[in-house]
């Protein structure tokens, strides 16, 4: 059986790698792909980013099912185009998909069905926006409303930040169409979890739970990134709060998207923020997995992932139970030099160590040469799992593996997990 992993991330090279280990498949091509993904004997990447042109490979090289990692193709109507030519593929419709790449659609519906989440206000007027900022105070939260690769959420703690935010993105333009409208929300306090599930339209089959870290650099500090780590499973997220997010979140999003006419296929990402009371509020959807939360979940489920991917586009996702390795699963990302802001590209990276049974390392933002060096070519470069029967001990596995890989100007966090730690 043929597969095709739409992406280039770290999460596409966890699908992928995790698909490949199915007893049943023949190929797991992965488009466009990254170094690493080009390095493992298992997968093959492909050169095609056009979707029409994606769509005419499927059919010429009898792919089964195709998976659709990022939200770009998502947002552009892979799905919609796809299902048009009749071919299988795991992701929301465009439609659908609006609950990531609009945040004013998300909390529109949100608000309709009575989804818990932060007081917002949507402009696209700067002065009206600015206006709005002095009337509520800091700390406030300020987001692009359109798709910008993990750096359209700017969590101003003073007024001065925030004015700053505004002016980024609605005077200058720093974010293109993605930000000529903004969400400015209330700030949430608390201690933020993912919680990820996958929908066939009507079934939810929730995965483990994970907790990422958006900040920069150690105790939270610098500017926020797309993920610099991620654990799994995340010990906040207790059976009790699981199963109140499941009843006041994710089951009213799945049944409000049906019940307003687009109905919800594929990998749904309810960010949580969890109060001191076990309270979450939904800060953002994103409609496919995050990175890098994929990669220690990829690296503790023990189901067979094509098995679950067929029951996804079959609509039978109650019929199948995931098995999950007991183990934490903790992943350290590395950045490029310049990240996140401008990151350097063109480094050489050396010294990677093998897969175990207890480290895997994914690859991102990376490239082989035409000399098969293998190079940065984005700003997160690596994410080494480690994985341990506590978290202190997959945090250790993770270093160790960490500090034996060679990236100058390597950027890195040292405290990945310390919330789970401190618990």
């Amino acid at each position: 059986m043929k597969i095709l992993v739409v992406g280039s991330g770290g999460r596409e090279h966890a699908l992928a790698w995790k698909i490949s280990q199915s007893e049943r498949i023949q190929t797991v091509f992965v488009a466009p792909g990254n170094g690493g993904t080009a390095l493992d004997g298992n997968l093959h990447n492909i050169d095609i980013t056009d979707l029409n042109e994606l769509a005419d490979f499927v059919e010429k090289e009898h792919v089964a099912l195709t998976v659709v990692g990022p939200e770009v193709p998502l947002a552009a109507g892979i799905v919609n185009l796809f299902r048009a030519r009749g071919l299988k593929i795991f992701g929301p419709t465009k439609e659908a998909a609006q609950l990531e790449s609009s945040k004013d659609f998300a909390k529109s519906f949100m608000q309709r069905h009575n989804i818990p989440t932060a007081l917002s206000q949507t402009f696209s007027d700067s002065v009206a926006a600015h206006a709005y900022i002095d009337q509520q105070g800091a700390p406030i939260v300020i987001k692009a409303d359109g798709l910008a690769a993990g750096k359209g959420v700017v969590v101003a703690m003073s007024l001065e930040e925030a004015h700053g935010a505004i002016d980024m993105m609605l005077s200058d333009n720093k974010l293109g169409d993605a930000g000529a409208r903004v969400v400015i929300e209330e700030f949430l306090p608390g201690e933020e979890a993912s919680f990820i599930v996958m929908v066939d339209g009507k079934n939810i089959l929730p995965l483990a739970t994970s907790q990422d870290h958006k900040r920069l650099k150690d105790h939270d500090e610098g500017p926020n990134t797309g993920g610099m780590g991620a654990y799994s499973p995340a010990p906040i997220v207790t059976p009790e709060l699981h199963a109140r997010v499941m009843r006041e979140i994710i089951i009213p999003t799945v049944q409000g998207m049906a019940k307003d006419g687009i109905p919800f296929t594929g990998f749904l990402y309810a960010g949580l923020m969890i109060d001191d009371k076990g309270h979450a509020k939904t800060l953002e959807f994103n409609c496919r997995m995050g990175d890098p939360e994929t990669q220690p979940i990829m690296a503790r489920l023990k189901t067979d992932l094509l098995s679950v991917m067929e029951h996804a586009v079959a609509g039978t996702l109650d019929t199948i139970e995931l098995e999950w390795d007991r183990r934490t699963a903790l992943g350290v990302v590395l950045a490029a030099a310049g990240y996140p802001d401008a990151p350097r590209k063109g480094d050489l990276i050396t010294d990677i160590p093998p897969a175990t049974t207890d480290c895997v390392t994914f690859h991102a933002g990376t490239l082989l040469d035409d000399n098969k060096r293998l190079l940065s070519n984005g700003g997160r470069v690596l994410c080494v799992v480690g994985l341990g029967d506590s978290v202190k001990m997959a945090q250790r596995q993770a270093y160790a593996a960490v500090d034996m890989v060679r990236l100058d100007g390597v950027q890195l966090r040292r405290d990945i997990g310390w919330r789970a730690i401190k618990k």
